[in-house]
């Protein structure tokens, strides 16, 4: 496996979650914390939405940062226009590649899409842009079809096609098969666009890198339409840790780069997500709490340092005593195994009756409870 581009595609598709929307200066806070962690390709809007947007994306673009910047638009006249004014140094331009989309949304066939891709690239690239052909609904169309558009793409002047998993309807068999096939049939720089409708999004991505595309596009905390897009956090780690693949973005700044987009977009991170869940370095299970402290590979695969953060445990239902203790003791309370045994008692009672662990002052009220109640001792 070659090196791999991470285009992050937040302000594009991630906005266009249903119900997000940036502000101009959240846009920008974004723009440059993508791209001071490493992020090497930014798309950063849509042009043709108006002229609001076009200063958005034009106050990106002056900012020169380390990223590249990348505009999306359908490949049609108006929109390449709209695209080729903001200065950014790729555009994205998109047209249907299956025949459900060409027949039922263009009303159009396969010559004219075609032809189109052959009239209008090389009008974007007489304006002296770089162009990323996007093939909507790539992963529906017919494989020999597609075959042929990325001839006719290369010819007219594409230097990338994203192929678009629009609908969310791969597994990975199936991402590695098309996109191995793409590769053996093209030079071309081959990017994997993949949405999360069967929660497979990250993993056709991963696939795709396997089977050789050069870029892939992601959104920070998986935003995106419907489902949302692979997450940012998940092909960064997953890319290191599985393939070995150092994408160039620092994986200290990603929870950072999660909060910021969590706040701006008004959708909160679950605990479980991972990578940048609040819950995923903790750990409650006592036999997992004991393997933690005595060597936390032992249930733990991933290196909380890696991402400036740390495990920590937490008491309820599942602990055990040997928690317990521990727990008691950085309080500065040090227990007796019989006392141990009773505390776990009214902290699994406590879990269950609340709902959530006891905070300190709560185990502190436990203690005070236990220890003035102490068992009856046995009748001589």
């Amino acid at each position: 496996m070659a090196a791999v581009t991470i285009n992050d595609t937040t302000l594009r598709d991630g906005e266009q979650t249903a119900g997000v929307a940036f502000t101009a200066d959240e846009k920008l806070r974004i723009a440059h914390a993508l791209s001071e962690a490493g992020v090497p390709e930014l798309e950063i809007g849509i042009p043709s939405m108006g002229p609001t947007e076009q200063e958005v994306i034009r106050a990106i673009v002056a900012q020169r940062l380390h990223a590249r910047t990348m505009v999306w638009g359908r490949l049609c006249e108006a929109d390449l226009a709209c695209c080729a004014a903001t200065g950014a140094d790729l555009l994205n331009l998109s047209i249907p590649v299956s025949d459900i989309q060409i027949g039922h949304k263009l009303r159009r066939d396969r010559d004219w899409v075609l032809a189109t891709i052959a009239r209008l690239v090389p009008l974007a690239r007489e304006r002296g842009a770089e162009v990323c052909l996007g093939g909507e609904d790539s992963s529906r169309a017919d494989p020999e079809f597609l075959f042929r558009v990325l001839e006719v793409a290369q010819a007219a002047g594409v230097r990338r096609f994203r192929f678009a998993d629009t609908t969310g309807m791969l597994d990975p068999f199936a991402t590695y098969e098309r996109i191995a096939a793409l590769r053996a049939r093209s030079d071309l720089e081959i990017e994997m666009h993949a949405h999360d409708d069967l929660g497979l999004a990250t993993a056709n991505t991963l696939a795709a890198v396997r089977a050789g595309a050069s870029h892939i596009n992601t959104t920070v905390n998986g935003l995106g339409e419907r489902a949302g897009n692979a997450a940012l956090e998940e092909a960064v780690v997953g890319l290191a840790s599985l393939y070995g693949i150092d994408s160039g973005v620092a994986p200290n700044r990603l929870q950072a780069i999660s909060d910021l987009v969590a706040q701006a977009s008004g959708r909160p991170v679950a605990a479980n997500k991972s990578i940048v869940g609040s819950a995923v370095f903790t750990h409650e299970a006592g036999i997992h709490v004991d393997g933690l402290y005595k060597n936390p590979a032992t249930y733990q695969s991933l290196d909380p340092a890696l991402l400036g953060r740390h495990h920590a445990v937490v008491l309820g239902k599942h602990s055990g005593t040997s928690a317990v203790t521990r727990a008691y003791l950085e309080l500065g309370a040090e227990l007796d195994p019989e006392l141990a045994e009773r505390l776990l008692a009214s902290v699994r009672d406590f879990a269950v009756r609340y709902k959530r662990p006891p905070a300190a002052d709560e185990l502190r009220a436990l203690h005070l409870a236990a220890c003035a109640h102490p068992p009856a001792g046995p009748l001589n």
